[in-house]
């Protein structure tokens, strides 16, 4: 599964621990999900779409 998660980190000026911090997670998971290395469980999909202020079919795309 693709994401634009350091996309739109980026574009909010957020660093990884401060998204992570957030998201209640660590900042390697962050880490993990931006660069496709772990797929997160629907519920943390959905905490950091909010946190990132989109949707989340936007945030995250199915690469098949």
């Amino acid at each position: 599964m693709k994401n634009n998660i350091y996309k739109r980190r980026k574009e909010l000026k957020l660093t990884q621990l401060e998204l992570a911090e957030k998201a209640k997670v660590t900042r390697q998971t962050i880490n993990a999900i931006e660069n496709n290395k772990y797929d997160p469980t629907l519920r943390l999909a959905i905490r950091i779409a909010k946190i990132v202020g989109v949707p989340v079919e936007e945030l995250f795309e199915d690469d098949e």
